[in-house]
């Protein structure tokens, strides 16, 4: 699958041009510190080929953490990889500007504490578009938001896609045409989000399996007992779902009854029971599936993680790493799970994206390929 927009190594970038550079920095923050940079690193090429072609360059970034709205961490953080100087607002560009130096970098503060970037407002994008001769956008994982940032400054400049969004876009494009067998895993919360892509991919991959809070919503139209397990609570129309017979539904289930832990089928959960992972028949079914395909997508965990249920979702990703398929992985939730346990390194490729992974393929596009594709 082809896209029509060109990559920031298909132009020259003049030395002095003054390029905005748009990355998805919105890195977790606990007690002050940086918890994981996997995002900014996967950046660094795209950024270091900027510095290299000796452009002026502005990163432009937000932040949504619950622990601060200053991005001046995340800044602290990329000075390590890359000399670069702070701007703590807007007012102050024009002026950092005029003695940034050709292969310079300025980091502009939070976009988010303007409303004219999750708004689009077109006045506040010509504003950013005019400190720049060229855009880039290797924010893969917030291209999905119609934002001023990703969708509005392409109209006012020349655009470019970095190389993480171009590998992105042509890396999980592979689901489209997968090699067959092609077993999807999709975990996690929120079936109204995901339902379309699981209608989808029943049509063309040749598994499907629902893990995860999902499936509980699925246990709930087959009758079954969830007790307090997190669910949907309205129906999205699952009952086509359930009678796909590419459909995988997890076979047992651990759940928690009053602080203690039970491995159970689904029809034995009780109404006092709360499910919080996948059950070892469950992997083990999935391993077997797995032995044999060809190409493996998976998104979301298949326990709640945060509260010590990390166990099936660890599993899941030892079986998929295990088989000679092509391996995709996703979401914000599933690599803070599985990043602890090393395996990342042996999948085929490891997306930036969460809801922009899961956008993109429900879609084949986002809003932030369609204005490159569309940009001056």
């Amino acid at each position: 699958m082809g896209f029509n927009f060109k990559t920031v190594d298909e132009t020259v970038i003049s030395p002095g041009a003054t390029v905005l550079l748009r990355l998805d920095l919105n890195l977790p923050i606990v007690g002050g510190q940086v918890r994981d940079d996997f995002r900014l690193r996967r950046s660094l090429p795209t950024l270091q080929h900027l510095v290299g072609r000796r452009a002026r360059t502005v990163i432009l970034a937000h932040t949504d953490s619950q622990e601060t709205d200053s991005l001046k961490l995340v800044a602290e953080h990329l000075n390590q990889f890359v000399s670069l100087k702070f701007v703590p607002s807007l007012a102050e560009l024009p002026g950092s500007l005029k003695t940034l130096e050709p292969g310079g970098v300025l980091f502009l503060e939070n976009l988010r504490r303007d409303p004219g970037e999750v708004a689009d407002n077109p006045d506040f994008a010509k504003t950013l578009a005019s400190f720049g001769d060229v855009y880039v956008n290797d924010a893969f994982s917030v291209s999905h938001r119609a934002h001023a940032s990703i969708v509005g400054i392409p109209k006012f400049l020349p655009s470019y896609a970095g190389f993480l969004l171009a590998e992105e876009a042509a890396r999980l494009a592979r689901a489209f045409k997968a090699p067959r067998p092609f077993v999807f895993v999709l975990a996690g919360a929120k079936f109204e989000t995901k339902l379309p892509l699981v209608k989808k991919f029943l049509r063309s991959a040749d598994s499907v399996f629902i893990g995860g809070a999902l499936a509980n919503d699925l246990f709930k139209v087959q009758g079954r007992e969830i007790g307090l397990s997190k669910h949907s609570e309205a129906d999205f129309g699952f009952a086509g779902v359930l009678q796909s017979p590419k459909l995988i539904l997890p076979v047992d289930v651990v759940a928690e009854n009053a602080g203690k832990r039970a491995t159970k089928k689904p029809a034995e959960v009780l109404p006092g029971d709360n499910i919080l992972d996948a059950g070892p028949e469950t992997l083990a079914l999935l391993a077997e599936k797995f032995a044999s395909a060809k190409f493996i997508l998976w998104n979301g965990t298949l326990g709640v993680y945060e509260k010590g249920f990390a166990a099936g979702t660890e599993a899941l990703a030892k079986a998929i790493v295990a088989s000679s398929a092509e391996t995709i992985v996703g979401g914000g939730d599933t690599l803070a799970c599985i990043s602890k346990i090393n395996v990342l390194d042996k999948f085929s490729f490891v997306s930036t994206g969460g809801g922009a992974m899961l956008d993109f393929l429900a879609n084949e596009t986002l809003p932030g390929i369609e204005a490159l594709e569309n940009s001056v």
